[in-house]
């Protein structure tokens, strides 16, 4: 036998085969054909005719036997169409060109380890076993588009962990009964499953520590019935899970819908527009370099969690905008966001908690919880740092009456807009907020609102005083001063100060329900003489009175001289003021003695003129400041 003529006894149809081998052509007329005799070709590799490279391509043939390349160097490429195994084919450790198999029936497939240095397409195939392709080494593309996997009972449909890609990885389509292992592999541009679903009571895709250089598809009608798990992954590109649907089955590690602790993506988080996910969605201590687009996504996990996003980093936008539903609480605790947080139009539902909580987030632009949000449940931005706008106009909050509907205690915003759609049944709290300006609508004011420690440079609208009074009464733990003072301060940096005086009054009006009666009383006769200071012009028409009034008794019932010698003569008016004004000294007092009741009349004056003077110099005082 010579190098180009087939081994002896091999019958017409194997020898179509051999031929065809040589000159690198299809062969479609040969309907069986063994394993070993494949084996026996791309092993021993006969010479090529001259002018033909020698490739192994194979259509419509039945192969019966086990394929067992394991371990063999093949120069030639491998392709094999519309061609069905009797047995797994088995690649393990080998080295090849290119391998191709389109549209066959396998029972399964194992590439353990094995080196392709061109392409490696499964395209199309039905394997009712695993394709194990752990370890594998791709030189350019691997293809699993249009492929079903049915994985037996306890097995992988797809084991390729550790696996290697030079190039982009696409299983558009793949249809895999059971779990896909994609555990510390590498894709050097894009990883796509685009319109791929996962099914089965195991169904998951495992791929802790994956690389991708490029872009991760998970869109176009992607469906898993279990979870996603890409702890740790690092995403050079953008992950794209638009139109797809992602089922979880608990909180437990590896269960919820989607697991994307830890990682890194290099690009945006574009899970809008269709995405649905059935369990919670975790991207906790995961860093976006661009955006999270949650936009129009329905994220379903009424016990618990629906969004996990505590210390996750952004760098661009959170969008959550336009229709983006959550049943269960959104979870953006201590998360850094150097864009805007964007919730317009978001419904959003907590039945075992808060509908948002994000206590401690820092967000470099806009905090928006507006223009059509609905809250059913508690949102708690406690300690939150907005260097932009918070914005609560136009939003509705459903939480019963005596429970909290928004906290956002100790927190900082350069701007606060506090307009609801409606006035909320629940309370509010906005203690130890500092702000700059702060815009409210006085016909959506809650009935309970907290305000202790609030500080703010200006407000919108300017009401006066009085309109604001009913503002500063709905603490619903009682008085507390700082707000009176705070509102106060704002009308007096603002030129306003008889509105700053008439808070003032009412806030020590409002301090003299919490006295004990002795002080109360005390309190009492402050506010009916001097207004507490507030009201200067009344103790100057009280001095008036006690002038005139003092002037007339004392003209009727004149004190007596004190001391021997001649006695100066006696002024009614100016003794009166000597007794009123106490700084003052017409030398009246020192020369005259009342005497039996009109002492009394004295201790009076003196009294009466101790408080009214110093009440009318404070108050004169006040103004020449202002002006």
């Amino acid at each position: 036998m010579s190098d180009d003529d087939p081994p002896d006894g091999w019958g017409g149809d194997e020898c179509r085969v051999w031929e065809a081998y040589r000159r690198g052509e299809w062969c479609d007329d040969v309907p069986v054909v063994h394993a070993e005799t494949l084996r026996w070709l791309l092993v021993a590799e006969p010479r090529p005719m001259p002018g033909r490279l020698a490739r192994l391509r194979l259509r419509g043939a039945h192969i019966t036997g086990m394929l067992d390349l394991s371990e063999a160097v093949v120069q030639g490429a491998i392709r094999l169409r519309s061609c069905r195994f009797d047995e797994p084919p088995r690649f393990d450790g080998g080295q090849f060109s290119a391998l191709e198999l389109t549209d066959c029936a396998l029972p399964g497939l194992t590439a353990v380890g094995a080196r392709v240095g061109q392409e490696c397409e499964i395209v199309g195939c039905v394997l009712d076993g695993t394709l194990d392709l752990r370890s594998l080494t791709v030189g350019t593309r691997l293809l699993l588009d249009r492929s079903t996997v049915n994985a037996p009972e306890d097995k992988a449909a797809v084991d390729a962990q550790s696996l290697a890609v030079e190039e982009h990885f696409s299983a558009t389509e793949l249809v895999c009964i059971g779990p896909i292992y994609l555990n510390s592999s590498r894709v050097q541009d894009t990883l796509g499953f685009r319109g791929s679903s996962i099914q089965g009571g195991r169904a998951y895709l495992q791929a802790p520590e994956l690389t991708v250089g490029g872009g991760l598809y998970l869109d176009r009608g992607f469906s898993n019935d279990g979870g996603i798990n890409l702890y740790g992954a690092s995403i050079g590109g953008t992950l794209h899970m638009e139109d797809s649907t992602l089922t979880g089955t608990g909180e437990g590690r590896g269960e919820p819908a989607l697991q994307l602790l830890c990682a890194t993506v290099g690009g945006d988080i574009q899970a809008g527009s269709g995405l649905v996910a059935r369990g919670c969605v975790d991207l906790r201590d995961t860093t976006v370099r661009g955006t999270v687009v949650l936009r129009r996504a329905r994220l379903h996990h009424p016990a618990g969690t629906a969004l996990k996003a505590h210390r996750l980093h952004v760098g661009g936008d959170v969008n959550c905008r336009d229709g983006f539903v959550s049943q269960g609480t959104v979870d953006l605790r201590d998360a850094r966001i150097g864009g805007s947080v964007l919730l317009e139009g978001a419904d959003l539902t907590g039945l075992t908690g808060p509908s948002l909580r994000a206590n401690g987030i820092e967000v470099g632009a806009e905090f928006k919880c507006c223009d059509g949000l609905t809250a059913h449940g508690r949102i708690s931005l406690n300690s939150i740092t907005v260097r932009g706008r918070l914005c609560f106009k136009d939003a509705l909050f459903d939480v019963p009456a005596g429970e909290h509907t928004l906290m956002c205690r100790g927190s900082t915003a350069s701007e606060l807009e506090f307009n609801l759609r409606e006035a909320p049944a629940g309370i509010v709290d906005f203690s130890h907020m500092r702000v700059g300006v702060l815009r409210d609508d006085p016909a959506k004011w809650p009935n309970s609102l907290m305000l202790e420690g609030l500080v703010y440079d200006s407000i919108d609208p300017t009401l006066p005083g009085r309109q604001r009074l009913s503002w500063l009464d709905r603490n619903p733990t009682g008085f507390t001063p700082q707000p009176y003072e705070q509102l106060a301060a704002n009308y007096q940096r603002h030129g306003r100060d008889a509105d700053a005086r008439t808070v003032l009054l009412t806030k020590q009006r409002r301090m003299r329900t919490t006295l004990a009666w002795p002080a109360r009383a005390w309190s009492f006769l402050q506010d009916a003489t001097v207004g507490y200071g507030y009201r200067p012009l009344r103790a100057v028409l009280l001095l008036a009175v006690f002038f005139t009034v003092g002037t007339a008794m004392f003209s009727t019932w004149p004190p007596a001289p004190a001391g021997e010698g001649t006695p100066r003569d006696f002024q009614p008016a100016a003794y009166t003021l000597d007794l009123l004004l106490p700084l003052i000294d017409f030398g009246q007092e020192r020369a005259f003695n009342a005497q039996g009741a009109m002492q009394w009349t004295v201790v009076v004056l003196v009294s009466a003129g101790w408080i009214l003077a110093t009440t009318a110099a404070a108050g004169a005082n006040r103004i020449l400041r202002r002006a």
